[in-house]
């Protein structure tokens, strides 16, 4: 057992996540590394979360439907509720867990632990946050410099985007949105969920924010028709992976007919390292 499933929870229960990567990590312990990162970072995420206010967004269905036609995310940096002494806290020790498990640089790792005590911090975050809602226009472009590496600006900034998406994420005006991207916040998604009806959603990448993509083809280019979208799956088919044949990108998704609990974006994503393996040993780039 690692040192964070060991770590008293002070009365707390264990996060559904938690318990669900403490039990694949009794079933495949080939992955307890990873396992152990994760639950690691959700520890350093959970001491934060209570604090963090649940913001107020206005997602009337008109609004909703003016960034539907303009394919503009609807979150403003100034709607997160970021608290900075939280927000230092965060990188600080993401970016300690980060490198104890070899994930960055100690240069990096140094950078972002200067960064957390920084004046600058917030505005590295907004820096950080613009950059990643302008993304879905300006394609693959290089990310604003903040003074850390991105995956450690993301991961402490997750909370605060977490928190905004409980306000969507109920509103039945979602079902407008038809783009790729993020309606919150402009991520990417990272994975999909196929659901009882077996309609494909979406889930962000940052907020983990779900949304449905009816369109068979890529959701990473315009040109990934479904006659260009291959896929393979495990052997039980509760996770599949897709790949395009123009962009050479893919999506992992899991289906949650084949499987015997909803979607659990962080878990999921660590139960199928071995596909990322399979995909990237095929061409594909996540």
């Amino acid at each position: 057992m690692s040192e964070t499933e060991r770590r008293p929870t002070r009365g707390r229960a264990p996060l559904p996540d938690v318990l669900a990567l403490g039990a694949l990590r009794r079933s495949q312990p080939e992955l307890a590394t990873a396992i152990d990162l994760h639950l690691e970072l959700l520890e350093v995420q959970r001491r934060v979360l209570p604090r963090i206010p649940v913001t107020t967004l206005d997602v009337s269905p008109a609004l909703l439907a003016a960034h539907q036609a303009s394919g503009t995310p609807i979150l403003r940096y100034a709607d997160i509720p970021i608290d900075i002494t939280s927000l230092r806290l965060l990188v600080r020790q993401t970016a300690e867990v980060l490198q104890r498990f070899g994930m960055i640089e100690d240069e990096d790792a140094a950078r972002a632990q200067a960064l957390g005590r920084d004046a600058g911090l917030e505005q590295a975050a907004a820096a950080w946050f613009t950059r990643s809602v302008a993304r879905h226009r300006d394609g693959a472009s290089q990310a604003a410099d903040t003074g850390m590496p991105d995956d450690v600006m993301a991961l402490a900034m997750r909370p605060f985007l977490l928190r905004c998406a409980e306000t969507l994420q109920p509103r039945a005006e979602l079902a407008v949105w038809t783009h790729p991207h993020c309606p919150l916040c402009g991520g990417e998604p990272d994975l999909a969920v196929l659901d009882a009806s077996g309609d494909r959603q979406l889930i962000c990448s940052q907020c983990t924010l779900r949304w449905t993509w009816h369109v068979d083809g890529c959701p990473f280019c315009v040109e990934g028709t479904s006659a260009r979208v291959t896929s393979f799956a495990t052997p039980d088919q509760r996770y599949r992976v897709y790949g395009c044949e123009h962009c050479r990108r893919y999506l992992k998704a899991y289906d949650v007919r084949r499987g015997d609990r909803p979607v659990m974006p962080v878990v999921d994503g660590v139960a199928t390292l071995t596909l990322d393996a399979a995909a990237q040993q095929r061409g594909y780039t996540g």
